[in-house]
Order: C-alpha cells, then structure tokens, then sequence
C-alpha cells in the first residue's frame, strides 16, 4: 500500500522543460559513450552486439527511464523517500541506489581527472609527447602518464597530477549544484550541445583519413558467436543502465523538480533515443581514428584496439600522435578538441549522480541545506578520489569497481520493476503518466515492468554472478585482494542501505551472510562457489527462521495488548468481538 502523505511545501524546480530535458540529456551523455560504449563493441562480437544493446534498450531502457521519471514526478522525491512512499518496506532500494552512485561519483572523476591531465599536456608539449622522452607514443602513455602499477610496494603513491584534476573537477561540481537545479538549468543549456559538436567535428576529420573505413568495418563487422556468452548480454544491460543514468536515482531526482503537470514519457523516449545515438556516433569517431592508426603503422585494426580507459587514454592519443605526418599543427589542436569533449561530457553526468545524492540527504536529514550536502559529498568525493584512485594502483580500483558496478545498478533495476510492478498499484502509475504525457502507454509498458524485465534482468544478473563465482574477476591483471574489493563492495552496498533506511533485520541477514561465507571460505577452506552457495543456504534457512520467529512474538505481543487493553479502534472493524466467532 502506498504512503503519498503530504507534498513539501516548496521544491526546487526547473526553469523550463528544455531545462530539464537537456539535463536529463546531460546526464545520460557522458564519458561512458565515448570511453565504454566503442570498448563494449569491440570485446563483445563487434555489430553483433547492437543486437543485446538494443534489446536492453527496449526491454529494460526505455521502460525503466519513463518509471523513474514517473515516479519522480509523481511522488516528488528523491529515490529513497520515493520508493518509500511507494511501500515503506523498499526504502532501503532508494539507499542502495545512491550508495552506488555515490562510489561511481568517486571514481568517475579521476576519469576527468585524466582528461585534465592530458588536455593540460596538450598545450604544453605540444603532441607528440613521446618524441622529447624516446619512446613510442603508445609505451608513453601506457608508462608515464597512466603510469599504473600492480606492485603493492608502489600502488599506493599519490600521483599529483590527478590530484590537481580531482580538485579542478569537484570544484566544478560543487560551483554548478551547490545553489540548486536553477544554475544547473542554466550550464546545460552550453555544456550539452557542446560536446554533440565537437563529436561530429572529429567524426567528420576522421572519416576523411587513411584507413578510417577499415576502423568503421571493425567497427560494424558482426561476430554472432559472441552472443552465446551470456556476459556478452549482462555487459549490454550494464551498459544501456550506466549510460542512462538508471539505477542511480539520477532520473528520480532530476524529474522530481519537474512542474506537476511536466510530460514524462516523450521526455524519457528523447533522452533514451538522444544517448544511444550519441554512442553510435561516438563508435565512428573513435574508430575512424584506430583505422589511421592501423594504417600508420601498418598493423590490422584489431592489434590496435585497447579496452576501457586505454581506449581513451593510450589507443586514441597514440592515434592523435600520428597525425602529425599530416602536419605539425593537427596533433594538438585535435587533442585539445578531444579532451575538451570527453571534459564536456563528463561534467554533466558528474554533478547529476552528486545531485540525486543530494537530494536524498535533503529528504532524509531535515537539517542538511543542498549547499551543506553538496559541500559534503564533494570534499569525500576528492578525498576518497586522491587515497584510492589517483594512486599508481588506481586504475586497478576503477577497473574492478566499475565491473561489480554493472551488477549493482542492474540489481536496482531489477527491485524498482518489482515494487512498482508487483507492490504498487501499476495502473495507477499509468494513468498518472499519460493524463500529463504526450505519448500514452499501453499495455506494452506495464508487460515490461511486471514480468519482461524483471525475466530478462533476472538471467543477465544469474548467469554473471554464477560465472562470477567460477573466476573471480581481476585476479588474472591485479592482486587477489584487490580483486576480492569489488563483492566486499558489492556488500557494503547492503550494509549503507539498511543502515540508511533502518532495516535492522536485514541488516543483521546481511552480516551474517558475510560472516558466514568467511567462516566457510577461510575456516574450512571451501572454494569460493561453494563458500558462497553454503553461506546462501544458511542464511535463507537460519535468517529465514529468525525472521518467522520475530513474526511470532510481534504477534504475541498483539495478544497480550489485546488482553490488557483491548482491541485498537481500527482494528475492531476487521475483527469478531470475542465470543462472536461463529456470528
């Protein structure tokens, strides 16, 4: 049963629709379609994997961005108050969502903070940098400016440069939130359309190079065996939920300063359509430029095609490097138009995910003004970015952070389409919407909600974590215990979340489980599938029995109650007087 209780009496709002659609926008357009979306394609089948991308898309995407706009817009909240008042018993749902866009938040900023690194060498070494340091320009990247490390003895070394881009990005940040969706309305308007240009500049430049058209072949060249790997599909949903925004409580937030009367489900069909276009246009400027670089160096485009943040941040500025046989003057003016892009993209997204954090808080702590939220989340986001991430061994963080990530915002995913769908009065979210929209929905939307995606987010999860529990990921590039960081993670999103919503059984099944699953792997020296299926098994059962028994002695407490003092007022309507049984 839902709790709406009463409005707040003043609510930030947007300036206009366009206000918040470009925000929206912003939000879901990031650095993830340009330094995940070509990566994803090239590891999992190449065209063949618009195949799960779209199907995501359809299934889970575009269903799940208009609940999270109408839900936001209706009950006037960010996640965890919203979710709240759609059942009380799934507020924790709303807290795990922020808890994992708060640790994106941590780590998407030393992605930036790389981005100011190298548009701050751009203008100072004038590219290409290998040629004053002796080296090839992809070793240079790969040893001097990512400069990772696995070596324990070294991966803790802050690294300055990333600090002094930690802090330019967090100060950006707080400078655009901190006085609320009003200024935020304002600098989309410019850094939105900004990057959509500079993209379509370095597309055009690059389609017009040697070897642009093999980068694009690779690039659309469908691999149909891939789609058998059910990581494959996990990895499309993964990235339809990052690149949207979903599961952060992002759309929540951002929708719950809409007007009452604001459209819901065209806004959401616009800024789902407006992102995936803007990766697949991303995938022909960024391999456009990977077939130059294979043609420089006459060596197929698969040889020199890395993934993640090397994409971005080795492969790519590798390419730029060689554009210096087209004359002096190309290498640094497309790297400066480059950087600046992925810097324009990724502030958008940036101070999003830091929004709905914000607006949780504020719902949650009463006292807590958004300049105080914003000033809190800020500073531990750069202090959490400069001891973790922007050491040596901070790429290893992000790289295992990130994964186990997909796991998380495709869980929440996953709960919002069960309590909307099955804890909720679905229609009544239906007709909310389309009485404001300009696209109604019909039934195909409730179908999705209720069983499609729950289905198909339910096998993705299963067989990602089942495959997880055979190889563990990291282990293979990164130490054993860096590696185990990201389930540990996983985990303490639990933890924060039952804390945050004051589930205390929950939160004592959870720390059970773990300890359990120590108890078992360590202990008694299981491996980890069959730690974790005995830790699973005894929890359901003994956590399963305590609750029943906690049950039990709720309702003894009610008999006694009704012993002493009789039946409550409410609840002499539904019951028999005593005596009357049979009546």
């Amino acid at each position: 049963m839902s709790d709406v209780g009463p409005q707040p009496v003043k609510r930030q709002r947007w300036d206009s629709r366009t206000a918040f659609v470009m925000a929206a926008i912003g939000s879901a357009v990031g650095l993830g379609n340009v330094w995940r979306f070509p990566a994803k394609v090239y590891d999992n089948g190449g065209g063949a994997f618009f195949i799960p991308y779209i199907v995501a898309l359809i299934t889970a995407g575009i269903p799940l961005m208009i609940l999270e706009m109408g839900v936001g817009r209706m009950f006037q909240g960010g996640a965890p108050k919203t979710l709240r008042r759609i059942n009380k018993n799934y507020e924790w749902v709303g807290w795990f969502a922020l808890s994992v866009a708060a640790v994106i938040a941590f780590y998407y900023a030393v992605v930036m903070a790389y981005a100011w690194v190298y548009l701050y060498e751009s203008f100072s070494r004038v590219l290409p940098w290998a040629a004053t340091e002796g080296l090839d320009a992809k070793t240079y990247f790969f040893e001097r400016v990512l400069n990772r490390s696995t070596d324990p003895g070294v991966m803790w070394q802050i690294r300055p440069g990333l600090v002094a881009g930690l802090a330019l990005t967090w100060a950006m940040v707080f400078l655009i939130i901190h006085k609320g969706v009003h200024r935020v309305g304002r600098v989309v308007l410019l850094t939105v359309p900004l990057p959509f240009l500079l993209l379509v500049v370095l597309g055009i430049r690059g389609l017009t190079l040697e070897g642009a058209l093999d980068g694009v072949q690779y690039y659309l060249n469908p691999d149909f065996s891939k789609l058998r790997n059910p990581t494959v599909w996990l990895q499309a949903y993964g990235q339809v939920f990052f690149s949207l925004s979903l599961g952060f409580g992002v759309m929540i937030a951002y929708a719950s300063y809409n007007k009452r009367r604001g459209d819901v489900t065209n806004n959401a069909f616009i800024t789902a359509l407006a992102n995936c276009a803007t990766s697949f246009i991303a995938g022909f400027v960024v391999f456009s430029v990977l077939g130059f670089l294979a043609a420089q160096q006459g060596q197929p485009v698969g040889k020199v095609v890395d993934k993640g943040l090397s994409l971005a941040f080795v492969t790519y500025p590798t390419a730029i490097a060689h554009l210096e046989v087209l004359g002096a003057w190309w290498p640094p003016v497309v790297a400066v138009v480059f950087f600046v892009t992925l810097l324009s993209l990724g502030i958008d997204s940036q101070f999003s995910i830091v929004e709905a954090v914000c607006a949780g808080l504020e719902d949650r702590f009463a006292w807590m003004s958004h300049r105080l939220a914003s000033a809190i989340l800020c500073t531990a986001g750069f202090l959490v970015g400069v001891f973790l991430f922007a050491t040596r061994g901070g790429l290893g963080w992000l790289d295992i952070w990130d994964h186990w990530c997909e796991y998380a915002f495709v869980f929440v995913g996953l709960m919002q389409c069960l309590v909307v769908g099955h804890f909720f009065r679905t229609e009544r979210l239906t007709h909310y919407i389309n009485a404001v929209s300009e696209i109604h929905l019909g039934g195909w939307w409730v179908l999705c909600v209720r069983i499609v995606t729950p289905f198909a987010l339910v096998a993705v999860l299963g067989a990602g974590l089942l495959k997880e529990l055979e190889d563990l990921y990291g282990t293979a590039d990164w130490p054993a215990w860096l590696a185990l960081s990201g389930p540990a993670l996983f985990l303490a999103f639990f933890v924060t979340a039952f804390l945050l919503a004051r589930r205390w059984h929950l939160l004592a099944i959870g720390l059970g489980g773990v300890a359990s699953w120590a108890l078992f792997r360590y202990a008694c020296g299981l491996g980890l599938a069959a730690s974790a299926l005995a830790a699973m098994a005894l929890v359901i059962l003994i956590g399963g029995l305590g609750i029943c028994i906690a049950i039990a002695r709720r309702g003894k407490d009610a008999d006694h109650h009704e012993r002493t003092h009789g039946w409550p007022e409410e609840e002499r309507l539904h019951h028999p007087a005593p005596g009357d049984e049979d009546a």
